[in-house]
């Protein structure tokens, strides 16, 4: 009996010694790297709020222990006036070359008055800021030094879903801290980064780690940790990195240029739902849909139109709307891009010379006030012509008509909203409210219908259905 629980015991201590020589080592990873990741602090200049605040204002019976803390928290260094104040922040980066060099986020050094570098073996050395792109997050830093350690660069694209990383940094002003964990997925689109596919990893990333580096288990770079998903402020297992190539292409282009510029394909897309799949004879949702294409822009003069769904861009697969623009960026400007586009179920292949990303333009008026109510459809919809000072403020030089009411119904479970101007249903356009009742009119049953309307500005397509 004894010798049977001895085995027993003796198997599993065997088991968990296999499980542990199992895990990954990331011992030499971090000795080999560690010296090439920096700490960052920086000063702003920031006009205190409280400047107002004097002396006469504390309470007579507060402590003198408190007397500090009122002062510095609701003073500022000086008592009264509008001197402005210093704050400071901290994160992280990681040095790319030997003479200098240094990555980070851009948010991290945003409107900084000072940057202080502060490498491993404690040397504190003030940078100069070289470029900074707020698209992609990125920022250029230079130290005068000789002989730093260096990371080395590794693909993004040869990294698996699943894969262990580990990233480096100074989370909370803790220097050198480790952290480990597997890539969630790649190519994740984020609502300020149209620009930059992330790799969303589970990495446990807190504020400090920000332009710190993500590692591979080869010990190279694959990202610039930059954001993590939070409701707490803290880390809750959802972050993500900017792929170290999209940085290294910036890095080329402010060393040469003292610029980003971006490729510019010239159109508004939205992902393709199951019913826009359906309404416009696709057999799954996939690619970019058009909703949008810029009058004199290089879709235009490609052929691209309204309703067209981009499947292809350059030979690399489309299959979220996210996926396009950092493809479109990284081109370089006035050359000749290969487009597959979807049109009325028939797929067709575009040559388009893609065109420098201007400025952004100001946000557009918001929906335009109701014009007199007209009858109610079968959608139920009531809608409008729209005045000229209505197309004025909402930029739509022709055709369009204004949706004024919604009632309980198809119209409503599509999505649509009092204010929405549409522009066209299925392959129509739409001229005017008695040309739209009438399409309206004929439209089939047990049928996925897309609808492109245009909403605060910009256009977007909805889909809808009408039962027997």
């Amino acid at each position: 009996m004894l010798n049977k629980l001895f085995y027993g015991v003796l198997i599993f201590l065997v088991a968990i010694d296999a499980s542990y020589a199992q895990l990954p080592d990331f011992t030499e990873m971090v000795k080999t790297n560690g010296d090439a990741v920096v700490n960052i602090s920086t000063t702003q200049k920031a006009a205190d709020p409280q400047a107002g605040v004097d002396q006469q204002q504390m309470p007579e019976d507060m402590p003198p222990e408190m007397e500090e803390f009122f002062r510095r928290f609701f003073q500022g260094p000086g008592r009264g006036g509008n001197s402005p104040r210093e704050t400071n922040s901290l994160g992280s980066g990681f040095v790319i070359s030997k003479d200098g060099y240094v990555l980070t986020n851009h948010h991290v050094v945003n409107n900084a008055s000072e940057i202080v570098v502060k490498l491993k073996d404690r040397r504190e050395l003030i940078a100069k800021l070289i470029g900074s792109d707020e698209s992609t997050d990125v920022a250029l830093l230079k130290v005068e030094a000789k002989d730093l350690p260096v990371v080395e660069v590794g693909s993004p694209e040869q990294l698996q879903v699943g894969e262990w990383v580990l990233a480096i940094g100074t989370p909370f002003g803790f220097d050198q801290s480790v952290t480990a964990g597997i890539v969630s997925a790649k190519g994740r689109s984020l609502p300020d980064g149209n620009y930059v596919p992330f790799i969303q990893t589970d990495v446990a990333i807190n504020p400090g780690n920000s332009g710190g580096p993500l590692f591979n288990m080869q010990g190279k770079v694959v990202g610039i940790n930059s954001q993590i998903y939070s409701r707490s402020g803290g880390y809750m297992g959802l972050s993500f990195a900017i792929p170290i190539d999209v940085a290294m292409n910036v890095v080329d282009q402010i060393k040469s240029k003292g610029k980003v510029s971006r490729g510019w394909l010239g159109v508004q897309i939205q992902d393709v739902t199951r019913q826009l799949a359906e309404s416009f004879g696709m057999d799954r949702p996939h690619g970019a849909l058009v909703s949008k294409v810029i009058p004199g822009g290089p879709a235009e003069k490609a052929g691209i139109q309204i309703g067209d769904i981009i499947v292809e861009f350059n030979g690399q697969i489309i299959e979220t709307s996210g996926e396009l623009p950092p493809r479109v960026g990284m081109t370089p400007i006035d050359e000749k891009a290969k487009v597959k586009i979807i049109r009325q179920g028939d797929k067709q292949d575009l040559s388009v010379k893609i065109g420098l990303l201007p400025a952004q333009p100001s946000s557009l008026a918001n929906a335009p006030a109701a014009a007199p109510e007209v009858a109610v459809n079968r959608l139920g919809l009531a809608v409008a012509d729209l005045t000229s000072e209505q197309r004025q403020q909402s930029q739509v030089e022709k055709n369009g008509v204004l949706v004024q009411k919604v009632n309980k119904g198809i119209a409503m479970d599509a999505g649509i909203q009092p204010g929405d101007i549409i522009l066209r249903i299925q392959n129509n356009v739409v001229r005017d409210a008695a040309e739209f009742n009438s399409i309206v009119a004929k439209l089939p049953v047990e049928k996925s219908i897309a609808l492109l309307v245009q909403r605060n500005g910009s256009p977007v397509f909805l889909a809808f259905k009408i039962e027997k």
